[in-house]
């Protein structure tokens, strides 16, 4: 069990550093593209960010163990609404002024109850499902992508001449940091999953609790990491569009890349975690928009919506014990 233990977190840690790799590669490389900062935050880094779910969703369903995988990524779309945002919004006031942020967080909402209506209609996110929710993304980027290039046409002919030959030189950097975080990657999500399913057997976790508990807050420190620094430097783009970004990519790319390898029944997410799951974001959304803004108190408010369901789901037979004497 200790041994078992030491893996999970050199799993984390190797997880974390390939993320990190990677996420300095892709945003080289975005930049170098003239990629502007709220496309970067809503795709290349979310992408980057989440890659550590997908690798330990993928590795869970390739084991069999859907729950642990869908677990992972209800976890971590909660931990990136609830506690990235929150304590971002905590660092510093983070506007939200800008239509297309809006227009994420619905489409944030839509994945999220499409993901529930799958999962309960029979138990099961079938291949056909999985395959909509990736198709859905792949236009979701196709979209961001579109409005990225409206946007920097004039920042792409400024730099266009002068740089071609130093940029082509130097774009090795960027591959080169993407190559090595994904072989990372790669690498620590095996590990921490089958180290994390072995400790949840052992003790008699079920492989939900811990996809949502462990691993998720685990695979979503890259984000927290990303957005609590964009936040205190003001990148209001960066910093929100990191946790909306990573949640659509999880529920649309990580699940739906999953499910269409193989089917993914699903017998031990709650009621309660689906309540969660999506009132969070409505709560975000909700709370974004009075004001077009997220203050300290919102942040505050959304940090102990999530201790709360934590103590929740760590101690929900004891609770249950209490409130029925």
């Amino acid at each position: 069990m200790v041994l078992e233990i030491i893996l999970i977190i050199v799993g984390i840690a190797v997880v974390l550093w390939g993320a990190d790799r990677f996420t300095d590669g892709a945003c080289s490389l975005a930049r170098m593209l003239n990629v502007s900062e709220l496309v970067i935050g809503l795709t290349i880094v979310s992408l980057g960010t989440s890659l550590p779910e997908f690798i330990v969703s993928l590795m869970s369903v390739l084991r069999h163990s859907s729950d642990m995988s869908v677990g992972n990524i209800l976890g971590s779309n909660i931990f990136n609404i609830l506690v990235i945002i929150g304590a971002s919004s905590v660092m510093r006031t983070i506007k939200v002024r800008d239509l297309q942020l809006r227009q994420h967080f619905a489409t944030c909402l839509l994945v999220s109850c499409a993901l529930w209506l799958f999962a309960s209609t029979n138990g099961t996110i079938e291949r056909w499902e999985g395959f909509l929710l990736a198709a859905f993304f792949c236009v979701y980027i196709y979209k961001t992508y579109k409005i990225a290039a409206d946007d920097k046409k004039t920042a792409a002919q400024a730099s266009d001449t002068s740089q071609s030959s130093s940029k082509e030189e130097s774009m090795w950097k960027p591959i080169g940091l993407i190559a090595i975080g994904m072989a990372a990657l790669v690498i620590g999500g095996r590990v921490l999953v089958e180290n994390a399913a072995a400790f949840a057997r052992e003790i008699g976790i079920s492989e939900s609790v811990i996809g949502m508990t462990i691993l998720a807050g685990g695979t979503s420190l890259p984000e927290l990491a990303t957005s609590v620094i964009a936040a205190r430097k003001g990148s209001y783009g960066l910093s929100l569009g990191n946790a909306i970004g990573s949640n659509i990519f999880n529920v649309a790319f990580v699940i739906g890349a999953c499910a269409t390898i193989l089917p993914m029944p699903v017998t031990e997410i709650t009621l309660v975690d689906w309540y969660v799951f999506v009132g969070s974001v409505v709560l975000t959304w909700f709370v974004a928009s009075t004001g077009h803004k997220l203050e300290k108190k919102e942040g505050v408010l959304l940090l102990m919506v999530y201790l709360a369901y934590l103590i929740w789901i760590l101690f929900n037979p004891q609770i249950i014990k209490m409130l029925n004497i």
